[in-house]
């Protein structure tokens, strides 16, 4: 894999078939990037065209990042499965962070990141 950040395996937790929201935004500014994304979703199947997963431990092979966009208390339930996929860089988007999930994310040695993701790669959510 290359030491840039394109081309990664991006899960988006909370992604929706709704545009309006930023789960959706996220899928669409992680793949105008180059990533491929895996939407994860309990009840859709699919999200803008791609198949869509209720756990990242349905997915196989690995995956490189996730981007949260759940409620905070929703959120903190998904930590133990992020970590059993060992996935390396974990965002939780504003409105998914607490003291309690990023307590939970430390004792679970996970390396997260509490901002907007797709800020984090350079878009403006605006634009989709």
């Amino acid at each position: 894999m290359a030491s840039d950040t394109t081309g990664r395996v991006v899960a988006v937790i909370g992604a929706s078939n709704d545009r309006r929201k930023f789960g959706n935004k996220a899928v669409r500014a992680f793949l105008a990037e180059g990533h491929t994304v895996i939407p994860i979703n309990l009840t859709a199947k699919r999200i803008e065209g791609l198949t869509a997963y209720q756990s990242v431990l349905d997915v196989a092979g690995p995956i490189d990042m996730a981007t949260v966009y759940l409620p905070a208390d929703t959120a903190l339930s998904v930590l133990s499965d992020l970590a059993a996929k060992s996935i390396s860089e974990i965002w939780v988007n504003p409105g998914a962070e607490s003291d309690a999930l990023l307590e939970k994310a430390r004792a679970l040695k996970l390396n997260v990141f509490a901002a907007c993701s797709i800020v984090g790669i350079g878009r403006n959510p605006s634009q989709f």
